[in-house]
């Protein structure tokens, strides 16, 4: 079996997965045909002028942006292009006709679903491992309903009560991953002042933390707090998302959220820093167990049963 054969028969494994994850689906397609391309010793430009693309489409493509995969036709005018062998070829485009089945998200109406929430979401549900760090809210992957219809309703204050049904739904779902029977390892590290802010009402911020205890127990979560006497925790000025994918050469990817959009940064010397400075975030806060102790006391102490 020659290298590009090994390289594309382990891509074979996820045209049997039970649930569409096109958003890794298309990554995978991008960086073969960049793989391809690379063999047959051509550049983007080359590439790009040979068939009469533009080179911000062929880019595109390779970087597997956008919420849709590329058209097979184009995808097909590539593989001759490069002279993809027929066993190369047929692996790839049955991987690109599954990447065009929607993952449950994308059922939602787009305008809870833009294009780099979308990402976003499809990028955590093929994820191997997913690092947050929250200073604000509880992250949204542990988040109860009550508690993430508290966080819609003050961010979103004039949004419809169907509107902050649908958003509470979506949020809820997603959560779901943490029990997969191929879920995901999460690291969440939070900022003490969440746990005391209080959202909605006393009984929710109680229900809130009840559940980050449970989830915290789990085998593949880990929760950490940084508690407000660390002096020199060197946390950073927003919120923070870090993904890790397993099994190929796929690069981490940083997610940064803004108010009406995001950025997702994927070089390297980027994502290091970012990695690096939640370590160092992590080394900083409670340890696992005191987290767990701070939490089971914050919500006796400070939300008593009735």
């Amino acid at each position: 079996m020659s290298a590009e054969q090994h390289r594309v028969s382990r891509l074979e494994p996820y045209l049997d997965r039970s649930e569409p994850a096109p958003t890794l689906l298309k990554t995978l397609v991008g960086l073969q045909l960049a793989g391809f391309r690379e063999d047959a010793g051509m550049s983007q430009e080359q590439a790009a002028r040979a068939l009469g693309f533009s080179a911000a489409k062929l880019s595109r493509i390779e970087a597997g942006k956008g919420r849709r995969p590329p058209a097979e036709g184009d995808v097909q005018a590539l593989l001759r292009l490069y002279g993809t062998k027929d066993y190369e070829a047929s692996v790839l485009l049955r991987l690109l006709r599954r990447a065009g089945e929607p993952g449950w998200w994308q059922r939602y109406d787009k305008r809870l679903m833009p294009e780099w929430f979308d990402r976003l979401v499809g990028l955590q549900e093929a994820a191997a491992a997913i690092r947050t760090f929250e200073i604000q809210y509880v992250p949204g992957l542990l988040q109860t309903p009550d508690y993430a219809r508290a966080v819609v309703q003050r961010g979103l204050p004039t949004a419809t009560a169907g509107e902050v049904d649908r958003r509470v739904e979506l949020r809820t779902h997603r959560a779901e991953l943490l029990t997969r029977t191929d879920a995901p390892q999460v690291w969440a590290v939070t900022d003490e002042s969440v746990l005391l802010r209080v959202l909605g009402s006393r009984e929710i911020m109680r229900e809130q933390l009840a559940h980050l205890i449970e989830t915290a127990r789990l085998s593949n979560v880990t929760v950490q707090i940084v508690p407000l006497d660390a002096t020199k925790a060197s946390a950073p000025a927003i919120p923070v998302t870090y993904l890790r994918f397993g099994g190929f050469d796929l690069p981490d990817v940083v997610y940064l959220e803004h108010i009406r959009s995001a950025q997702f940064l994927e070089d390297r010397d980027e994502t290091e820093e970012y990695r690096i400075a939640l370590d160092r975030l992590a080394d900083e806060a409670l340890t696992p167990a005191a987290s767990l102790e701070l939490l089971c006391r914050t919500m006796k102490e400070r939300y008593p049963a009735p």
